[in-house]
């Protein structure tokens, strides 16, 4: 009986993508599908990377089982695999669909126009925001409130790369803003918490920003 289930789903999936494919008018929809259904063994080989990553490097993970059903971070990254693809196959709508609801479950909002490379890592996901043009390489990890935004929003700049290149194993630590479709993050370098880029940083970089804070103790006042 279980052996039958993904089958069942698949087939539930690609009874409601043509049904959606006839709403929006979209050509060759079943064509579409057969590309979208053979590339999604890679697309759960690249989602096995993803949960891997998590799994080594957040503590706080216990197994693999957990981060597949339990970690928002990984659900938004599951569904922005799967939105790309769309986006790559020229699917209107439903790619931003797809993501708008991760968007609201998560708080996490990524484009489904990213690139993203391997074994991504997002931590605690909420408030965290990758723009369309953004591209994220290999063995990257963000954390919560970190966005990858452009520094100006015009329409007139829509075909053209607005948002940040994130080179291999860099780590954006919480609350991060980088701007600007200029801007890139040298490889192995760490982006602090709580600045805001808006040049190129290179390879091997630590960048953060720093605050005083002035600590006394409180007087012994009676009330």
């Amino acid at each position: 009986m279980f052996d039958d289930e993904p089958a069942s789903e698949l087939q539930e999936l690609e009874h409601l993508f043509m049904h959606m494919g006839e709403k929006l008018e979209i050509e060759d929809a079943f064509k579409i599908w057969e590309t979208f259904k053979f590339n999604l063994p890679n697309i759960r080989r690249r989602l096995d990377l993803d949960a891997v990553a998590i799994e080594q490097h957040d503590p706080a993970a216990k197994s693999l089982e957990e981060v597949y059903l339990a970690y928002p971070g990984f659900y938004a990254i599951a569904i922005y695999r799967l939105s790309h693809e769309l986006h790559l196959l020229n699917v209107p709508i439903i790619p931003r669909m797809m993501s708008e609801y991760a968007h609201g479950i998560t708080g996490t909002d990524i484009h489904p126009g990213a690139h993203i490379g391997d074994s991504f890592f997002i931590d605690h996901a909420t408030g965290i925001v990758i723009g369309e043009t953004s591209i994220i390489k290999n063995n990257v990890k963000i954390y919560q409130g970190v966005t990858l935004g452009g520094v100006q929003v015009k329409k007139s700049l829509s075909s053209t790369k607005r948002h940040p290149t994130i080179e291999d194993n860099v780590i954006i630590y919480a609350n991060a803003t980088i701007l600007g479709g200029d801007v890139v993050i040298g490889a192995d370098s760490i982006i602090g918490a709580n600045v805001c880029v808006t040049v190129s940083v290179p390879e091997r970089s630590i960048l953060t920003y720093q605050k005083e804070f002035n600590i006394r103790p409180r007087r012994n006042d009676k009330n």
